[in-house]
């Protein structure tokens, strides 16, 4: 099965990749690895999932649904550059920042929402190393933001 047809399958349909919110390049390649720029949490609307994580803000249920928006802007942009997903070898490494309330420790449980998407889209390619860290501050307010390395066929 490819990799779009386990997507229709799964009913996910990918959005169309955010533009950067500056100078840079939305993944640059060297060799057979692909570096996937930080992405965010885009909403159907176009509107980002924005706020700090824990007591006072969004829940974890609500940060997991915004790791997983931001899962599907990595993919978009993996599409977009590569034209098939199917030339995903391996997720190699993602790195997850969220933008917690101070004393939010569950930063895995978060980004758990990202790493759970590629592995049902990906199957075991999407399963790579990862971190997973809590942050003072994400640009634009946003709730989390996911980077990506990828192994390119």
């Amino acid at each position: 099965m490819t990799v779009d047809e386990r997507l229709r399958e799964l009913g996910i349909e990918l959005p169309a990749p955010m533009a950067p919110g500056g100078t840079y390049r939305p993944a640059a390649r060297a060799g057979d690895l692909l570096f996937v720029s930080g992405q965010g949490p885009v909403l159907p609307d176009g509107g980002l999932v924005t706020g700090k994580v824990g007591p006072g803000g969004l829940d974890l249920d609500t940060a997991r649904g915004a790791a997983r928006l931001t899962g599907l802007q990595v993919l978009a942009v993996l599409r977009a550059e590569l034209g098939d997903l199917d030339r995903v070898g391996q997720v190699v490494k993602t790195l997850g920042m969220v933008n917690t309330a101070p004393g939010f420790t569950a930063t895995p449980a978060v980004v758990d929402g990202c790493s759970d998407l590629f592995v049902e889209v990906l199957g075991e390619a999407g399963r790579g190393a990862r971190s997973a860290v809590g942050v003072a501050a994400l640009p634009f307010d946003i709730a989390v933001e996911v980077e990506a390395v990828v192994l390119v066929r």
